[in-house]
């Protein structure tokens, strides 16, 4: 004899609340916090200004006198991440965090005309995944991202 549909109704309804639970804890468990979002985004920064200041913006002067500037740059991704960590703002939703980034401008490096960068990152499971960036050099994406800074 089978049970009455609403009684097999309250068990699913129990079977997923208790799975919807369990994954919420979870994710909540495995929410990167400012620590590991430091370590993220020191390597992303060193990437970045890599690609902007090594080959776009470093003086000739300092060009002759910097032999490596890539290797230069990346072996300040812990201070990079460090700048990066006091230039944002967390947002923890428990199952997972946002994390927005502003950072760039003279007030980085007095001497190079650097633009202000803003970055919007999730962080969940682990992980974290950039969702929009903009800068001062490209007003049209800019505009287009449409994160509320």
């Amino acid at each position: 004899m089978r049970p009455p549909s609403s009684l097999r109704l309250a068990r699913w309804g129990t079977v997923l609340a208790l799975g919807g639970g369990v994954t919420g804890a979870a994710l909540a468990f495995t929410n990167p916090g400012l620590e590991e979002f430091e370590g993220f985004a020191g390597d992303q920064l060193a990437e970045l200004a890599v690609e902007e200041v090594c080959a776009k913006r470093l003086p000739m002067p300092l060009q002759l006198a910097i032999q490596n500037c890539p290797e230069l740059i990346r072996s300040q991704h812990k201070v990079l991440g460090d700048l990066a960590r006091r230039n944002t703002r967390r947002q923890n939703f428990g199952l997972f965090s946002l994390y927005r980034t502003q950072i760039g401008g003279p007030s980085v490096l007095p001497f190079l005309d650097l633009p202000v960068y803003r970055v919007l990152t999730v962080a969940a499971a682990g992980r974290f995944k950039i969702l929009s960036t903009s800068s001062d050099n490209d007003p049209e994406k800019a505009s287009a991202a449409g994160v509320p800074w």
